[in-house]
């Protein structure tokens, strides 16, 4: 066994401590608007020019652009008028709003809402509940409830998971052949991204988005347009109402939101519900079956601690549950991407 001076502790402890401000100084520059003026403005820009076109101080915006720089997300040139700033590609591709696979709405809403809940994770463990109590004064009791504390909330929160799915949708759905399946449910289906992505890759396919009254409406406003006619909408409680007969149903992060036993309660009307012949499609990410890994998946199961009642899984103990449901033929497919894919047939 080696002596502590072979490992090397300063760099790693610097590295962790280091994550909040890396991620904040993103999510500042992406909220103030940094790269959607650098990306309209079409040519290098120098910090004095960028301060005045958001109105902020010189001082601190040159500051967050260097600090940016640093982080590859933006380029600098030094010329004889000083130093000019422009767009890395992937801040142009992920970090501006105008971008189809941007990610602004899912960053706002871990600066302005998760980062709050996350404040309280030491009381979160100690627990073993959420905490939204702590972080925003409404009940705990109902997850949902207080996720869609407000309009304004609900609407960040269906944005930033459609802006999950653009990046990864077509990942997941493409993960086992879908096409046999004409007929979908996608519950819990938000703002409706992965259900344009479902039947953009599978053109024969109609996919009806079942959730709650408010987020349907939310949806038909602001994100799926009425020409769409290939998605349709049901509104409903699927934990309190019947869900209606399908050939597949997709539960893209539905599952990581409860405990097992709510789980075993959705799925065990999904399987009462599902043709002879259909399926179930989970969309989550899985742990490794030894939990050692990969590391945003246990970060991401820490979230669920403090924002949900439920976890994440490894690829057992999601079949585990579908086979308690009654469906069979479970398949597990990693993408290799932030979510995998587990399909069970009836």
């Amino acid at each position: 066994m080696g002596s502590t001076e072979d490992l090397d502790y300063p760099q790693i402890i610097v590295q962790y401590s280091n994550g909040f401000l890396i991620s904040k100084v993103m999510f500042t520059a992406c909220e103030l608007g940094v790269f959607d003026l650098l990306l309209e403005s079409g040519q290098p820009l120098s910090s004095d020019a960028i301060a005045a076109g958001l109105g902020a101080s010189t001082m601190g915006m040159r500051r967050l652009l260097d600090a940016c720089v640093g982080l590859k997300l933006l380029a600098v040139e030094m010329t004889q008028e000083g130093a000019l700033y422009r767009n890395t590609e992937i801040s142009n591709v992920y970090l501006t709003k105008s971008s189809p696979k941007s990610q602004y709405h899912i960053m706002m809403y871990y600066s302005n809402t998760v980062y709050l809940c996350w404040q309280y994770l030491a009381d979160a463990v100690r627990e073993g509940r959420n905490q939204y109590e702590r972080a925003f004064g409404v009940s705990s009791k109902d997850p949902f409830g207080a996720m869609y504390r407000s309009d304004e909330e609900m609407l960040k929160f269906m944005a930033g998971q459609n802006s999950v799915w653009s990046i990864c949708g077509r990942d997941v759905l493409a993960a086992f052949d879908l096409s046999p399946f004409r007929q979908i449910y996608d519950l819990g289906g938000g703002g409706g991204a992965l259900a344009q992505e479902c039947v953009s890759l599978y053109p024969n396919s109609t996919v009806t988005i079942y959730d709650l009254p408010k987020v349907v409406q939310v949806a038909k406003e602001q994100f799926v347009s009425p020409e769409e006619h290939q998605i349709t909408f049901h509104e409903g409680d699927f934990f309190n109402d019947s869900i209606p007969e399908a050939e597949l149903y997709i539960l893209s992060k539905i599952l990581h939101d409860w405990d097992d036993d709510k789980c075993k309660q959705l799925l065990a009307k999904v399987y009462k519900a599902c043709k002879p012949g259909g399926g179930v499609l989970l969309v989550e990410s899985l742990l490794n079956e030894d939990k050692s890994g990969p590391v945003e998946t246990q970060l991401y199961s820490m979230n669920m601690l403090v924002q949900t009642e439920g976890k994440e899984r490894t690829a057992a103990e999601y079949s585990k549950l579908l086979e308690a449901a009654g469906f069979g033929v479970i398949q597990v497919k990693r993408t290799g991407k932030l979510y995998d894919a587990v399909l069970g047939r009836k």
